[in-house]
């Protein structure tokens, strides 16, 4: 019987250098987007799925990203007060029922591998899921979801996967492909960050993964890998031979890279245009505004 996933881990220790002055005192993870952080959308993906127990690995200087899911009695009083209802009910989706949040800390920088490894006394023998709030996924289904219903059908540990560009592959782990239905595919090996002419496809693992408790098995042998640091994809790859396997998921969705500057600006762009009280004057600003480059070029 497959064991159903109800804990996710979020690392999320990282100091956010691609965003300094930004993220000199504000955690990358609660820089907005559109009118809600990054975390927030991931935690949204994460319930959506039937996440119950959400882990988050800090590091030093995270303290906003923790009070961001406290209770704010007097913010809610205030609102409460002057009747303002649908900021109230906004602010209900950062509320979080006590004990089902929890923070470990990643002492030292060594790698997604490790950062994973450093929540496993709270996994315990449970599959559990992995998201990464820099990869923001825009889909009729949330991502999470459509990989934990497959899940169910295959077991053993999945990926999200994506076809990406030649020249942009040696930034991912990249799958070597068995058996491929269309939506799942059997994962022979898995190269992280290869370069483009000894890339096995141009299938990436992207930042979400259901794994099994023997990945952390994986990680306590402190394997450095790519770029000097523990790789989870390492971990992963050693799951490929086991009854279960490895599974890569072709997601349905729009995935956009918020942890560069370019992709947080399109994410933008998509996710404003996507609000229907934004759309009309957003669409309206972005035309008027490349008419007038476009003359003045």
């Amino acid at each position: 019987m497959i064991r159903k996933v109800t804990k996710a881990v979020f690392p999320v220790a990282g100091m956010g250098t691609r965003f300094l002055p930004a993220t000199k005192s504000i955690p990358k993870e609660i820089m907005t987007l559109v009118d809600q952080p990054l975390i927030q959308y991931a935690i949204d993906e994460a319930r959506a799925a039937g996440i119950t127990d959400f882990i988050f690995v800090t590091s030093r200087g995270k303290s906003a990203l923790e009070d961001y899911f406290d209770a704010s009695p007097q913010l809610e009083e205030t609102l409460q007060r002057k009747n303002k209802t649908k900021l109230l009910e906004a602010l209900k989706k950062t509320d979080m029922p006590s004990g089902a949040i929890a923070y470990v800390r990643q002492r030292d920088a060594m790698g997604l591998g490790h950062a994973v490894w450093c929540a496993r006394r709270l996994i315990g023998d449970e599959p559990f899921a992995v998201l990464l709030p820099d990869d923001v996924i825009a889909g009729e289904t949330p991502c999470l979801q459509q990989m934990v219903e497959a899940y169910q059908d295959t077991g053993g540990c999945m990926v999200a996967a994506m076809e990406v560009p030649k020249d942009k592959i040696s930034s991912y782990g990249v799958l070597d492909t068995g058996t491929d239905n269309g939506s799942v595919v059997t994962v022979k090996d898995m190269v992280e960050k290869p370069a483009a002419d000894k890339a096995p496809s141009n299938l990436a693992v992207i930042g979400r993964y259901i794994l099994t408790p023997r990945v952390m098995e994986n990680l306590n042998d402190m394997k450095i890998g790519a770029g000097g640091e523990i790789q989870l994809t390492d971990a992963i790859a050693a799951e490929i031979s086991s009854h279960d396997g490895v599974h890569g998921y072709r997601f349905k969705g729009q995935r956009f890279d918020c942890g560069s500057k370019a992709g947080f600006l399109q994410a933008t762009v998509a996710f404003g245009l996507a609000r229907d009280d934004l759309a009309h004057e957003f669409r309206s600003f972005l035309h008027e505004y490349l008419a007038v480059r476009d003359a003045a070029e």
